[in-house]
């Protein structure tokens, strides 16, 4: 009997590598360095963090690189559950890669601006403080659009999760909800700008994605 414990085990190794990294990148290191209605204090915040700044970076290169390993992985284990579904997963899942690698592109320019060189000397300190959050601005619009990806992957992989057999079904219904909530949230902040989307509308996304990581990690899965 084939033991599905090493695949899962891995998937759950990389899911935990792109949560951390994840909340590493689009979260704790723009909340420590970013303020969105002050280029001033961003620009200084970078210049003197960017140390901080470039793991924020590097962080989120490994992050993407994950997440083509991921639904490889998770192809392996959940393919004869429904092949067409475990197919349709990846392609929504990997799609989404070179999207984020152009996207994070903007935050690497910012390090070209902040450099000193002297070529940037024709430039005044208020226009590379707006050019550096137009790049930033530019990076957090990408984000909006590779969480569409980001939501729609979590569809193929729920239904799978619930029909497994070998996982837990209520995961499976989270991240399936989950799906919705991250088209929830793209659309509402596209269409209703100056509405604050309440946070917790992302709530079985994250719990969907974070509970199977830590399953998937600690608990493996049931023999086919």
């Amino acid at each position: 009997m084939k033991s599905n414990k090493k695949t899962a085990r891995i998937a759950g190794v990389l899911y935990l590598i792109i949560v951390l990294t994840g909340i590493l990148s689009l979260m704790y290191v723009p909340s420590k360095l970013i303020v969105w209605d002050n280029p001033s204090v961003t620009f200084n915040n970078i210049v003197a963090s960017e140390s901080l700044y470039r793991i924020g970076i590097f962080s989120g290169l490994i992050c993407y690189v994950c997440f083509i390993a991921l639904p490889l992985v998770l192809y392996k284990l959940l393919k004869k559950v429904n092949k067409n579904y475990a197919m349709l997963m990846v392609i929504l899942a990997i799609v989404s890669v070179p999207i984020s690698y152009l996207n994070i592109q903007n935050k690497v320019d910012v390090l070209t601006l902040i450099s000193g060189n002297d070529y940037l000397k024709i430039f005044s300190v208020d226009q590379l403080q707006t050019q550096v959050m137009l790049l930033l601005e530019s990076y957090h619009n990408g984000i909006l659009i590779v969480e569409v990806f980001w939501g729609l992957w979590l569809f193929p992989f729920g239904y799978l999760v619930f029909k497994s057999g070998f996982l837990p079904k209520i995961l499976g219904v989270f991240l399936m909800v989950g799906c919705f909530s991250y088209l929830a949230m793209v659309s509402g902040k596209i269409l209703f700008p100056d509405y604050d989307i309440p946070s917790f509308i992302m709530l079985p996304a994250s719990i969907g994605e974070i509970g199977t990581c830590l399953w998937l990690l600690i608990m493996g899965a049931k023999n086919e």
